[in-house]
C-alpha cells in the first residue's frame, strides 16, 4: 500500500520533535501565531487572548485556545490535540492538566512572542520548569530554507500576482486622471470579486513625484500622461505570500526617465542571474547596487536589495550591503533594486524567486520590458 504523504505542517512538527529530542528540551512553547501556523496548519489571530502551541521531545503536543476558536479548531485534525480556556480561566492551569505525563522540566519558549507577564504566568503554574531555552532562532532557520511543497505553495501565489498586475495595468489604461488612491480602491475591489482579495500587504500605487517616496501609501494625487507608476502588490495563497513590483509608463516619457528605468532593469537582471547558494547576501546586494552605482545612481537606490518571503511576505534572509549571511538552496527571497529621483519620480522592479543549485527562480513572470500604456 502507497504510504500517504505527510501534510507540510507535519513536516515542521516532526523536525522539530526530533530537534528537541535530539537537544535534551524537554517542551517547545511556541507563541508566535504565524509560526503555529507553520507547524499546524492551523491560522488564527486571538489579539491579546492567550494562543500557543505546546510540543514535547516525546511526540506530545497540545495547541492552546481561547473557547471562541474551539469550533475552527474542531474542523481540523487539532480536535483531540486542543485545549481550550473561557475568558477569565488561568489557561495554563487548564493546559497543565493535559499534560500530565509530559516531560516538563527544560523549556525552550518563543522569546520574541512570549510577554514579560506571560513568561511569569507560566512561571507560576510551572515551578520546577526551567525556562531558560529559546526555540526562536531554531523557528526561523527552519521557516528560511522551504521544502519543495513550499515552493510549489509560492509559485501559486505568484501567479496570482502576475494576475493581478495585468488587471492593475488594464484599470490605469482604461482610468487615466484617476487618482492613486481610486486606483488602488478599484484594483483592491476588483481583486476581491475574483476571489483574490486576500492580500499580502496593502496595496502600493505610486505616480509621477510620489513614487520617488519608497514608503509612501496611494494619494489623491492624479495620474497623468508622462508618468511612471510604481504597482507593488502581492497575493496570498494556501498560507503563502507573494510580492511583486513592476513599473509601467502612461504614455511617452522623458529620456532621464527611460534611463533610470533601464538601470534598475539591468541591476535587478543581472542580480537575478548572479544569485547562487554560498555567495553572501551583501555580496548579492551589491550586484545590483554596483550597476546603479556605475550609472551614477547610487545615492538614490536607499533600501536593501530584498527580503525574505513565506508565510509573511517580510521574513529572513535579508539582503542588505554588508550582510555575511550565506544564501543557500531552498531559499525564497525578493531582488528588488530601485531608484528614487526627487521631482522626478521612482522605478522599482521585484520578482520574488527561490534559490536552487543552479540560480534563482523567480515567482512571478510578468514581463519587465517597460510598458507604455
Amino acid at each position: 500500500m502507497k504510504e500517504e504523504r505527510k501534510l507540510t505542517w507535519e513536516e515542521h512538527l516532526a523536525a522539530l520533535t526530533s530537534y528537541l529530542d535530539e537537544k535534551g528540551i524537554d517542551l517547545a512553547y511556541v507563541a508566535e501565531p504565524v509560526d503555529i501556523a507553520y507547524l499546524t496548519g492551523y491560522s488564527s489571530w486571538t489579539e491579546e487572548r492567550v494562543f500557543a502551541l505546546l510540543v514535547s521531545r516525546t511526540g506530545q503536543a497540545l495547541l492552546l485556545a481561547p473557547a471562541i476558536n474551539e469550533g475552527e479548531v474542531k474542523q481540523t485534525s487539532w480536535a483531540d490535540r486542543a485545549c481550550f480556556y473561557q475568558d477569565g480561566e488561568n489557561p495554563w492551569e487548564k493546559a497543565k492538566k493535559r499534560m500530565t505525563a509530559w516531560p516538563k522540566g527544560f523549556w525552550a519558549l518563543e522569546a520574541r512572542a512570549v510577554t514579560l507577564s506571560h513568561y511569569r504566568a507560566i512561571k507560576e503554574v510551572f515551578p520546577e520548569a526551567n525556562l531558560a531555552s529559546d526555540i526562536s532562532t531554531w523557528l526561523a532557520r527552519q521557516r528560511m530554507i522551504k521544502s519543495p511543497a513550499e515552493i510549489e505553495k509560492l509559485q501559486a501565489a505568484g501567479r496570482l500576482a502576475d494576475q493581478a498586475l495585468d488587471l492593475a495595468f488594464a484599470l490605469l489604461k482604461a482610468g487615466q486622471g484617476m487618482s492613486e488612491s481610486e486606483l488602488a480602491l478599484e484594483l483592491d475591489y476588483q481583486l476581491k470579486k475574483k476571489g483574490m482579495g486576500d492580500l499580502s500587504f496593502p496595496l502600493i500605487v505610486q505616480a509621477g513625484e510620489s513614487a520617488a517616496s519608497i514608503s509612501g501609501l496611494p494619494s489623491q494625487k492624479g495620474v497623468q500622461a508622462g508618468d511612471i507608476v510604481i504597482f507593488d502588490l502581492g497575493i496570498m495563497k494556501d498560507g503563502y505570500a507573494s510580492d511583486v513590483s513592476r513599473t509601467v509608463a502612461l504614455g511617452e516619457i522623458s529620456p532621464a526617465k527611460w534611463e533610470i528605468y533601464e538601470t534598475v532593469r539591468l541591476a535587478q537582471e543581472t542580480a537575478a542571474r548572479a544569485a547562487r547558494p554560498g555567495m553572501t547576501a551583501g555580496e548579492l546586494d551589491q550586484v545590483a547596487r554596483g550597476v546603479i552605482e556605475e550609472a551614477g545612481y547610487g545615492q538614490y537606490f536607499t533600501h536593501r536589495l530584498g527580503h525574505g518571503i513565506g508565510m509573511q511576505v517580510h521574513e529572513p534572509v535579508n539582503l542588505e550591503p554588508g550582510s555575511k549571511q550565506k544564501l543557500e538552496a531552498g531559499m525564497c527571497f525578493s531582488i528588488e533594486p530601485g531608484i528614487y529621483l526627487p521631482g522626478v519620480g521612482g522605478v522599482r522592479i521585484e520578482d520574488c524567486g527561490w534559490l536552487g543549485e543552479d540560480g534563482f527562480h523567480p515567482f512571478t513572470k510578468t514581463r519587465k520590458d517597460l510598458l507604455l500604456l
